[in-house]
């Protein structure tokens, strides 16, 4: 698998889900927006939306500033 352009294995990882994904970056789910292979994840399917060892996933992670 793909995550914004450096190769990771699902088996090592261990996951599973979008969300497990996420998790695993500890980054919040409220703070990102998710593209699998080229279509934008609702948030609503972080919970169920599979991952495959072929999937290209871009993570963009929203910052606050002042």
């Amino acid at each position: 698998m793909q995550v914004n352009g450096k190769q990771y294995s699902l088996s090592k990882l261990n996951v599973h889900t979008v969300q497990d994904l996420i998790q695993y970056f500890h980054l919040s789910a409220d703070r990102v927006a998710v593209e699998k292979n080229g279509e934008i994840v609702p948030k609503k399917n972080y919970v169920s939306e599979p991952l495959q060892e072929n999937d290209k996933i871009e993570i963009i992670h929203f910052v606050g500033g002042g």
